[in-house]
């Protein structure tokens, strides 16, 4: 997919965007829409994390590195799981007006 995340957004901006998208899940998820939000999460915030300790201020950066991690991690879910993750992981790029 193409990146077309507006440059005038920083990193930081970018995940206080998508935070919200997370905490649906927690108050109106079904229980696979709980898991994937507490699992796509974790990988959210360290991969944001891991980007502002690098000093890294563009959004841009966060969608391959966070479909990396996601990637590499995915022999850790079942296939139902990881269609739940892929999901949510689809509706935070679209909330972020990429798709």
């Amino acid at each position: 997919m193409t990146d077309n995340t507006s440059q005038k957004t920083s990193l930081s901006e970018l995940v206080d965007q998508l935070e919200p998208v997370f905490d649906e899940a927690v108050v109106d998820g079904s229980d696979d829409e709980l898991f994937a939000s507490g699992y796509l999460r974790g990988h959210f915030d360290l991969v944001a994390a891991q980007l502002m300790m690098q000093g890294e201020t563009e959004a841009t950066k966060l969608w391959p590195a966070l479909a990396a991690a996601i990637e590499q991690a995915s022999h850790e879910l079942a296939p139902a799981d990881q269609v739940h993750v892929q999901n949510l992981y689809l509706t935070l790029r679209r909330r972020a007006g990429l798709a």
